[in-house]
């Protein structure tokens, strides 16, 4: 998980203010509550991280122009620009696309249903770290995923672990302190729920595989 599309400042504060101390080296642990009120912990410091396990297969199927959505602090646009593929993040956050531009990465602020550079030729989208939850509707993002990929493009999706809710609706994010955001609409996916909603948007599953503990499918036209 990083950031919403069109979050309210407020809810986005929040998360600017973790990302800010998780890029100073400082702790950065967030509570994130869903539809139903239960509070999950998010270590917003291990996506400043280099490296995280699991990071390695998905970085292997991007050999081309790619579009990481919610890039957060850049940590695999950087990691695919230090293999020499053009990639290009993207975040709400300030804060993200900041520290992200600060590590090397080429990122912009952008809203993924906002206009967008190379729309209809990118060659490979990723939504890891949870953000097929952007928007609250996995489906509109799917189909937007689908507008900006060339017809001959992948989507590679981090998804939730089989057997795991999904789920669509009001979140919040409290800060170290406990404090609540404004709320924003988000969303989580387990991988046994991909293929309906795939279908749903001129997609199909062309792979699944796991690694580290984290689960992924690559997604192409139908």
């Amino acid at each position: 998980m990083t950031t919403t599309t069109a979050a309210p400042p407020a809810a986005l504060a929040v998360f600017d203010a973790a990302i800010d101390r998780a890029g100073a080296g400082l702790p950065a642990v967030l509570t994130f509550t869903d539809d139903r009120g239960t509070r999950h912990r998010v270590d917003t410091a291990a996506w400043c991280r280099g490296h995280l396990p699991g990071d390695r297969k998905l970085l292997a199927r991007c050999a081309g122009p790619t579009l990481d959505v919610g890039c957060g602090p850049g940590r695999l646009t950087r990691a695919l620009n230090r293999l020499g593929h053009p990639a290009l993040g993207i975040d709400v956050s300030a804060a993200a696309v900041r520290i992200a531009r600060a590590r090397g990465a080429t990122a912009l602020r952008r809203d993924v249903f906002g206009p967008l550079p190379g729309h209809g030729r990118w060659r490979h989208l990723l939504l890891a770290d949870g953000n097929i939850g952007i928007g609250g509707d996995p489906v509109a993002l799917l189909r937007r995923c689908r507008d900006l990929l060339a017809d001959d493009g992948r989507l590679h999706v981090e998804l939730g672990r089989p057997g795991t809710r999904s789920w669509a609706g009001g979140a919040r994010l409290h800060d170290e302190a406990g404090r609540p955001g404004a709320p924003f609409r988000w969303a989580q996916l387990a991988a046994d729920d991909l293929a309906a909603l795939a279908a749903a948007s001129a997609l199909h599953v062309q792979a699944e595989w796991t690694e580290a503990n984290r689960w992924f499918a690559t997604l192409a036209p139908a």
